[in-house]
Order: structure tokens, then sequence, then C-alpha cells
């Protein structure tokens, strides 16, 4: 979806409904009785009202955006309420690169062929690509379940721990509104205010939406060829390469460095071919100039993938690892190739948030820097494990698992 400022959104909550007539979208606001915090948000609102005028919103427009907004519960719990288990990379890929997905895909692709055609002449990016963007956006457009967009964002922004990120976003839609005209009753999004069919925040849409059918309104909500186009010009602009594939699956040698495997550790693809890297038939590497990471999603256990700028690409659309390998590996589906070959480790069991916040704790208390405990074990807490991994002679993918989180528990407790 759109690019660095959706990364906390998260898969869920990537749906997209049709527009809503004022009297249905109306039913989209979560009734509540008045309390000390509805006032506030209602003083939050008009004190809005002015730093909005300043950004040089129309008090007419802040007027027809806001009024009949109040603050919706089912955003704040939303917004507050963490999943207890973290979605195995499996799981997500499943479905979103099922042979539903997959049959859909080719179905859409195929209907909107010319207009793909053009933009990927225009902007360089495959097809395919934006075909699966879409796919993984929407459904091709089929999502439901919607939020007034402008409810959605001042609820995040009036409190709690997005509203650094919803403040912008909400003066972005209150802009999107004032330059596009539309109704503003019918502008929906997500509960995290992401929208149309390639769910776009609205900050992206100024940055880098575009008219795709030539009718000089950018609607992404109803207009195919607007949002897919917009789509491609959000990955040209973060610099996709004509030409070059993202990546492909390959296999890794006995004894392989696991803690070599990295989507930052960029090597050319000759020195993997010297490291025993194969493709995932066996064969040789090709013989290209391009340099490229290894990445591993589930660990030593899984699959494994060569990923190249492309990937990073992807990245910057939603900088969730998996997220662009759905992406990826779809649109390789779209364009005829075979599934993944390896085995996923299934039997490995989620983690709970409280199992993570015991492995960011349990490794802190082993003397390394993970950055915040708060239950996400992101790339400090990764590398953490790894160099602890490594001491120990294990394989240092850095792949969390319970069987890690008991070892790292005994460690820490036997020190102290």
């Amino acid at each position: 979806m759109a690019l660095t400022p959706r990364a906390w959104i998260g898969l869920a909550a990537l749906t997209w409904a049709p527009v809503l007539s004022p009297s249905l979208a109306s039913q989209t606001t979560t009734a509540t009785a008045p309390s000390p915090q509805d006032y506030k948000f209602q003083t939050f609102i008009q004190d809005e009202r002015e730093v909005a005028h300043a950004a040089g919103i129309k008090y007419t427009i802040y007027d027809a955006a806001t009024a009949h907004i109040s603050r919706n519960q089912r955003v704040e719990d939303l917004n507050l309420n963490q999943p207890e288990f973290s979605r195995p990379v499996w799981l997500y890929l499943d479905s979103a690169v099922s042979n539903r997905r997959v049959s859909d895909g080719q179905q859409a692709l195929a209907s909107n062929l010319r207009t793909l055609l053009s933009i990927e002449a225009k902007y360089g990016v495959p097809k395919e690509i934006v075909t699966s963007i879409w796919g993984n956006e929407s459904d091709f457009g089929h999502g439901h379940e919607s939020f007034n967009m402008f409810e959605a964002l001042a609820t995040l922004a009036y409190d709690g721990p997005r509203a650094d990120y919803a403040r912008p976003e909400f003066l972005a839609a209150l802009k999107i509104l004032q330059q596009q005209r539309f109704d503003p009753a019918i502008m929906t999004a997500s509960w995290a205010g992401a929208f149309g069919q390639t769910q776009f925040t609205p900050t992206t849409f100024l940055a880098h939406a575009v008219d795709g059918d030539g009718d000089n309104t950018i609607d992404l909500w109803h207009s195919t060829a607007d949002a897919l186009a917009s789509a491609a010009n959000v990955l040209a602009d973060a610099g996709w390469q004509h030409g070059q594939v993202w990546g492909y699956e390959v296999r890794l040698p006995a004894g392989f460095a696991y803690d070599l495997a990295d989507v930052d550790t960029v090597k050319p693809v000759a020195v993997w071919r010297g490291l025993g890297v194969r493709t995932v038939s066996g064969a040789m590497l090709p013989a290209t100039q391009e340099n490229g990471a290894i990445y591993l999603p589930a660990g030593a256990r899984g699959p494994a993938f060569m990923v190249f700028d492309n990937f990073k690409v992807i990245l910057k659309y939603n900088s969730a690892a998996s997220y662009a390998l759905a992406v990826s590996l779809l649109a390789d589906r779209l364009e005829g190739g075979a599934p993944v070959q390896a085995s996923w480790p299934r039997d490995e069991q989620p983690l709970t948030r409280d199992e993570r916040v015991a492995f960011q704790t349990y490794l802190q208390k082993l003397g390394y820097d993970i950055g915040i405990v708060d239950g996400v074990l992101g790339r400090k807490a990764r590398a953490a494990l790894r160099d602890w991994q490594k001491t120990r002679g294990m394989a240092a993918d850095g792949f969390p698992t319970e069987d890690l989180l008991t070892r790292v528990a005994i460690d820490a407790q036997a020190r102290h």
C-alpha cells in the first residue's frame, strides 16, 4: 500500500469497500453516549480546524469533512489491541498466494490487460507485479469493511500510540478532499486510514497517485486504471529496475553460514555461487552481474530466496517482508511460475506476545541491545538472537522458536 507511514498498519487492515451512500456511510460511525472523552474529542476537532486552515484548508472543506464525525470506539479498540499471536509466514502465504487467488488474479489480469500493458510501458513495472499488489491489497477490488476516513484518522490523531502518524494523514485527507472535490461521506477507508483498491495512505496519495484513465480525477475507489497506475508509480518512484527480477527460490549448501542470510547482506551473485548456493533445482546460479541477498522467511528449516533490488522496492510499498514475498510469489504464479518448492516448518507454533516480550527481556539480560521491549521482534532482537546462536554453534538464522526461547531463558537465568 503506501510507503513508510503504512508500515504499522498491518496486513489484516488492508481492506477496501465500495463507496457508500451518505445514509450507509453514517452507519460506519460507532454511536457512543456522551462522555468527557467525547467532549475532549470535539474540542480537539475544533482546535484542528485552525491547524488545517493554517495549512491551506478552507473552513468550508474542514467543516464538511468533520460535520458528522465522532470518536470511534471500534477504531480505538483496533488501535490499542495487539494480536496475541504473530501469524506464521506460511499461513499468510497460504491465503495470499492460494490457488483461488492465483485463478482470480489471472482473470483480473486478462480482463484489464490493455490497461496493464499501458501501465507497464509507461512505468516499467511488470503487469504481474501490479496485479499482485492489487490482489494483496483488496482482492482485486473486492475487499470490504470500511470506516469514514476522517472519523478514523481523527480518532487516531486525537490520542493513542499512533497520533503522530495520524495527524499528518488527517491533514492530507483534507487536502485530497479539497483537491479532488469528493463527497466526504463516500471517502471510506480501513480503520488505519488506508483507502482504495490499492490501499494508499493519504500522504502517499498526495505524493504518488496519478490519473490513470485520463478523466482529470484520481479515484482509487472506483477507477481501476487510477489505482493500478498509482501503484505502479509508487514502485517506479521508489526505484523499480525494469527488466530485473525480484528474486527466486534457491537451495543452500550443508554447512551454510546462516548469519549471512539477511536482506541487508548483499553480495554479487558470483560470490553466492562460490559459497555453494544453487537454484532450487540444484543448478548453478545464473552468471549475472547483479548483487543479491539471501532471505529466510522461516529460518533455516524453511525455504530460501535470493532477492534483488526490486524486492526492496516492494518493501518501500509496504515494509513487511512477508508482504513483499507474497506480492513477488503471486506475480510469479500469475506469469505461470511454480509454487514454492521447499517445505515450511509447519510444526513450529507461533509465539504469543508474552513469549515475544520474554524473548526480548532474556536477550536484554544477556547484555544485548534489543531496543524497546514491546513484543515486536525487530532487527535488533533478531541480530541479537543470531549472535547468541552463533556463539553456541547453532544455525544462526535469527528465527525465534519456542525451543530457542527455552534455551535463551535458561542461559539468562543461569547468568543471574
